[in-house]
């Protein structure tokens, strides 16, 4: 057994769509979660600014003695996540598109992904296609004004709904029924996917994420290496921004359900 807190972390708001699950499988678990806001979105940064954002966390991690880390970042994950693992002594659970099942429950072999360019780039998302997708037709799209959209908890405005109409349409159009949801801040606007596809008349549409994966994976590590907490009623979650508390404090708030305090990581090179 062991106390020790597990570390989580993403360029911004998104992996708080994981942490929720996090929290919910693995009820006794402590947490301490990082959104690096003041560099989102990851998918817009270098490959040497990216390494650095994820040396700079999981050193932060490492001082608050976590037991392991959980990439919650298609972006991080596709560009560091053997880095990552190379360079710690602590298990590094990573969180990748999912192609694999989407390939498994589509009926007509067309598939779309929602992802950040970085990520539709990134050798480990090529790999996933030549492995999985090799008989489906993939239809991708960057969405660029996702990220930001949830980064500000604006969820459900006229102009988030355009913006998300404006990257499915064109894969409705293309006959996909199934969609792949492949960046943590969008199942944040799962509802207004559905929504908007149901307005299109595609009423039908399958729309994947990996948070419960990623939740299985992480149990499994912790069994594996006999880290997991004992029952102690009270786990304590801890949240920290690069960026502004007082701006921030209400979109993790709006995003978990509940009240979040949040602590500002001033001790982490920022902009």
């Amino acid at each position: 057994m062991s106390a020790q807190p597990i570390g989580v972390f993403d360029s911004g708001v998104g992996g708080l769509s994981v942490l929720r699950k996090l929290q919910r499988q693995l009820p006794d678990e402590h947490f301490i979660y990082v959104a690096d806001s003041a560099y989102a979105p990851y998918g817009q940064l270098s490959e040497t600014t990216l390494k650095q954002r994820c040396q700079y966390i999981s050193d932060f991690f490492v001082q608050q003695g976590v037991k392991s880390i959980v990439i919650a970042c298609n972006t991080a994950t596709a560009a560091m996540a053997d880095w990552m693992r190379q360079r710690l002594a602590i298990p590094v659970v990573a969180i990748e598109p999912a192609i694999k099942p989407a390939c498994q429950q589509t009926n007509n072999h067309r598939i779309g992904v929602f992802a950040t360019q970085n990520t539709l780039s990134s050798e480990r998302y090529q790999k996933l296609l030549r492995v999985y997708a090799a008989n489906c037709t993939v239809i991708e799209s960057p969405c660029i004004g996702f990220v930001e959209q949830v980064e500000k908890g604006d969820l459900t405005s006229a102009e988030t709904k355009h913006i998300v109409q404006k990257n499915l349409q064109p894969m409705l159009e293309n006959t996909i029924d199934t969609l792949v949801l492949g960046c943590t801040h969008y199942p944040f606007l799962k509802p207004m996917i559905r929504a908007v596809s149901k307005t299109l008349a595609y009423p039908d549409l399958c729309i994947l994420d990996t948070a419960d994966a990623v939740a299985k994976q992480l149990s499994n590590v912790l069994q594996q290496n006999q880290l997991m907490a004992a029952s102690s009623g009270q786990p304590s979650h801890h949240y920290y921004t690069t960026a502004c508390a007082e701006v921030y404090r209400p979109v993790f708030s709006k995003l978990m359900g509940k009240n979040i305090q949040i602590t500002v990581l001033s001790n982490l090179p920022n902009k």
